[in-house]
């Protein structure tokens, strides 16, 4: 058990929605059962998509993707949009502005009930609804103009506004873009709005939507998608990634806050950190040792915690042959200023479940962990059989667990370090640590429980 202080940040509500999983517990089946969830798709569905056929007879097209269950459908009337405005906005702002609503009632927090400002960091992919369905029909493009058709819900500028717009939250709305760690970046830029005050509770998240679904992807050399459709971090036969659908969202209390209430606490957000590789690398589409070893350490220092009291680390972990060495070098060279122990951390990766959802990895990471902090387990890694030699496992602080474990407390506490890199070298790590119910006062029993009911009116 550790000490409660001012800064920490508690995570009272989650929702996502991921390839195979349409839900939390069905995410949580995926991650505890070490389930590779993508999908290869049949001759008939690729057809449907429209996959041209010298495409789909190529020699190096892989029919593999990760899509979600029934992206196409949206509770328009819910958020109060005819059909034609609804038709107009991309999935991904879709999906989004419903994950957001679960998010808050998951939180106990509707936003109409709620006292204090709230505020919004988000981020989107890319606009690929707006490229292939919108801007690919000349009449609609002339009948309601540019400018009205990016205004109305099709860019990334707007996905936390329309969250906020929709809800009436008076708090920071900032859409976040850092590529791959928009997410993590916007659940550390939503903890320090918390602490300076400027909101009282915060929703932070991002998403990404393939499209057009169930479609595949060319494999070429020399990128990071994998040949044979499957994402292997830190295996022997890791051979690169596959991009995926995602959306997932957090809401987020001062802790003190949290407490008051009397919310129900599903995690500590202990601290985070951001930072940016610079000029420091091979390239800039590659990671860096350096920048990702000082976020991790400038994360932990901010949380005031020690290496060697971290027994499980979501690590980035996109199994490619250049990402993966260089991320074990980075959390070791983090680690190594603390801590000489070995193999006393598991290490682990979504992407090896669900794929890389791009701008909502860092989320996804986020409610993964959250959720294994819940269960007090470690979860194996999906596709691991050996490790990457390369990597030296051995002489790291970290194992690969293949099967799931209890996760014990070490040092009083389960503590867990998530890791998140964007393309263009914006790094973001983040601290989290169990809620120990022994930490409540003691409260009577209660002689009754409500049953909450959600619904329009």
């Amino acid at each position: 058990m550790t000490e409660i202080r001012a800064s920490d940040i508690a995570i009272v509500g989650m929702s996502g929605r991921f390839a195979g999983a349409p839900n939390l517990d069905a995410f949580w089946r995926v991650i505890r059962d070490g389930t590779d969830a993508l999908t290869t798709y049949s001759q008939d569905e690729l057809a449907a998509a429209d996959i041209p056929a010298a495409l789909l007879h190529h020699p190096d097209f892989v029919p593999t993707g990760g899509d979600l269950e029934n992206v196409e459908h949206f509770d328009a009337s819910f958020f109060g949009y005819g059909p034609r405005d609804a038709a107009l906005l991309d999935p991904q702002h879709r999906q989004f502005l419903e994950v957001a609503w679960e998010a808050f009632e998951d939180a106990g927090h509707p936003p109409e009930r709620f006292s204090g400002p709230i505020g919004v960091y988000a981020g989107s992919g890319p606009n690929r609804y707006l490229m292939h369905n919108i801007m690919t029909n000349a009449q609609l493009v002339d009948s309601l103009g540019w400018l009205q058709i990016r205004h109305t819900g099709n860019d990334k500028d707007f996905l936390a506004t329309e969250v906020s717009y929709h809800f009436n939250l008076t708090g920071p709305s900032v859409n976040v873009q850092t590529a791959c760690s928009t997410s993590l970046v916007a659940i550390h830029m939503a903890s320090q709005s918390l602490l300076a005050g400027e909101c009282d509770l915060a929703l932070a998240g991002g998403v990404t939507i393939e499209h057009p679904p169930r479609s595949g992807y060319l494999y070429r050399e020399n990128e990071v998608m994998s040949p044979t459709g499957h994402c292997r971090p830190f295996e022997a036969a890791s051979d690169g990634t596959v991009l995926t659908s995602g959306v997932g969202a957090v809401v987020l209390r001062r802790l003190s806050d949290a407490l008051e209430d009397g919310d129900r606490i599903r995690a500590i957000v202990r601290g985070t950190a951001i930072n940016n590789d610079g000029s420091g690398k091979v390239s800039f589409l590659a990671p860096s040792v350096d920048g990702h070893a000082r976020v991790v350490a400038e994360a932990q220092a901010v949380a005031e915690v020690d290496a060697d009291s971290i027994t499980y680390l979501e690590a980035h972990g996109t199994g490619t042959a250049v990402g993966d060495p260089i991320e074990i070098a980075a959390l070791t060279q983090a680690f190594r200023e603390q801590t000489m122990e070995r193999e006393f951390s598991a290490i682990g990766s979504t992407k090896a479940n669900i794929g890389h959802t791009d701008t909502a990895a860092g989320v996804a990471s986020v409610i993964k962990t959250t959720l294994a902090l819940e269960h007090r387990e470690i979860p194996p890694l999906a596709n691991f059989r050996e490790p990457n030699p390369l990597l030296d496992m051995a002489q790291t602080p970290f194992f690969v667990p293949t099967e799931a474990q209890p996760w014990e407390p070490r040092q009083g506490v389960r503590r867990a370090g998530v890791s998140s890199l964007g393309v263009g070298g914006t790094n973001a790590h983040a601290i989290l640590e169990g809620w120990d119910e022994q930490r409540v006062s003691d409260a009577p029993a209660r002689p009754w429980q409500l049953l909450p009911l959600s619904a329009r009116n």
